[in-house]
């Protein structure tokens, strides 16, 4: 080998040896910290050669979807993989623990507002036994949702429930729907999971 070729190789060699105790020392980055956190994904089935009517759904629902697990991944380090169908036998939407979300072919119900709504089933809400131990009385019990609704609507302010859903900040209805609602809605499902949903 060529001397000079093996000083190069050499420093080379210590320069990547030395590499690592570099990165270690430095903390970690946004980034790096983003990539240990617990993320939402999700997958949309779709049928192998759609139809116009399957192809609009398709449309409609991924940017539905893509909003709300944004919106989800942004506000919290919660976790879930979901897989998305679109079955014209239901008539709105419906999200299941086992993590499936159904949307029918009502084109108003392919919202954000709705994504996130059933985002919140797959997570529990309305769906686990930790909703039924804390919200079964009609009242949402957990310490750490009920602070957060009081921090938003003050002191006497409380998590509504019943038919598996919550309020306020359930999203429930298009009409409750705002960016300000989503947030909240988002930070209150992240707290009920802290809780024991």
């Amino acid at each position: 080998m060529n001397p000079r070729r093996g000083a190069v190789a050499a420093a080379l060699a210590a320069l990547l040896l030395a590499a690592p105790a570099v990165a270690q020392a430095a903390p970690p980055s946004t980034a790096q910290e983003r990539i240990a956190a617990a993320t939402i994904t999700w997958t949309l089935e779709r049928a192998g050669n759609p139809t116009a009517d399957q192809q609009s759904a398709y449309t409609q629902i991924t940017s539905a979807m893509n909003a709300a697990v944004n919106r989800y991944n942004n506000l919290t380090d919660l976790g879930k993989s979901i897989t998305v169908r679109y079955d014209p036998s239901v008539p709105t939407a419906d999200g299941n623990l086992n993590g499936t979300i159904r949307f029918g072919s009502n084109r108003s119900y392919m919202t954000e507002r709705t994504a996130l709504h059933e985002i919140a089933h797959t997570i529990g809400v309305g769906t686990s036994a930790g909703w039924s131990r804390l919200g079964g009385t009609g009242t949402w019990t957990g310490t750490q949702a009920t602070a957060l609704v009081r921090q938003f609507d003050g002191s006497s302010a409380k998590l509504s429930t019943g038919g598996g859903h919550f309020w306020p900040y359930g999203l429930n209805y298009e009409n409750e729907f705002s960016a300000t609602a989503a947030d909240r809605h988002v930070r209150i499902v992240d707290a009920m999971v802290r809780d024991g949903l």
